[in-house]
């Protein structure tokens, strides 16, 4: 029912824990998390009807209406500040995800876990949450259908000693460093065909970013 990848986010919920599933879509993992009895409270969110009917029949035929409730709206703007302790969103781009983020930060300011898996500019999540105060605590990689994905868990309060993150021992590392390496490689090439683009600040954080990678791949 459900892949690696949601399967990662999962693993990120602490036993117990109070939930938000944002974008929900047909609530798979909300119902895995009620089933695997981590989250003793779950409420998905959809702001499409046609996901959002789909979540009630599913929850509903899994007989776990008593744990998850499905909203219809945008977000976290369906939910109230304390309502959960974590906070779920997945399967969407960086910049829709600070923009949920942005858009109910009493929500955000409640809670004591965002765990958040972006399809793309991950980057600007991690520079959203330092703005906002949060801290990464861990991270982790997952492939589903050939695309290797980024989870972030951040905190408001670091209540544990830092650790090395999952995703610096996971198996997947070097594949998706190299992936990340040929795409800033192509991106250079393109950059590198117009002068304005060669004097540009990004041309030369790329640069070094590439370098970067190429020693962390080495070893």
């Amino acid at each position: 029912m459900i892949d690696s990848r949601i399967r990662a986010v999962m693993s990120f919920v602490r036993e117990g824990s109070r939930v938000a599933d944002i974008g929900a879509d047909h609530g798979y993992l909300s119902i895995e998390l009620a089933q695997s009895g981590r989250a003793t409270k779950i409420i998905a969110t959809e702001k499409n009807i046609g996901p959002f009917e789909a979540a009630r029949k599913n929850i509903s035929a899994a007989k776990l209406d008593d744990v998850i409730e499905v909203r219809l709206g945008d977000g976290l703007q369906v939910l109230s500040a304390g309502e959960v302790d974590t906070i779920c969103i997945a399967g969407m781009g960086g910049a829709l995800i600070k923009q949920i983020l942005d858009d109910a930060p009493e929500v955000v300011n409640s809670a004591r876990q965002l765990i958040l898996q972006p399809m793309n500019d991950t980057k600007k999540i991690r520079d959203r949450l330092a703005e906002i105060n949060w801290t990464i605590y861990d991270e982790d990689l997952a492939e589903a259908s050939g695309i290797i994905y980024e989870i972030i868990s951040a905190v408001k309060v670091v209540d544990e000693p830092p650790k090395i993150f999952k995703r610096e021992s996971s198996p997947l590392l070097k594949k998706f460093l190299t992936q990340r390496l040929e795409k800033l490689r192509r991106i250079i090439e393109a950059m590198s065909r117009s002068s304005t683009a060669r004097a540009d600040e990004k041309f030369f954080a790329t640069l070094a970013e590439i370098e970067s990678l190429e020693e962390k791949i080495r070893g």
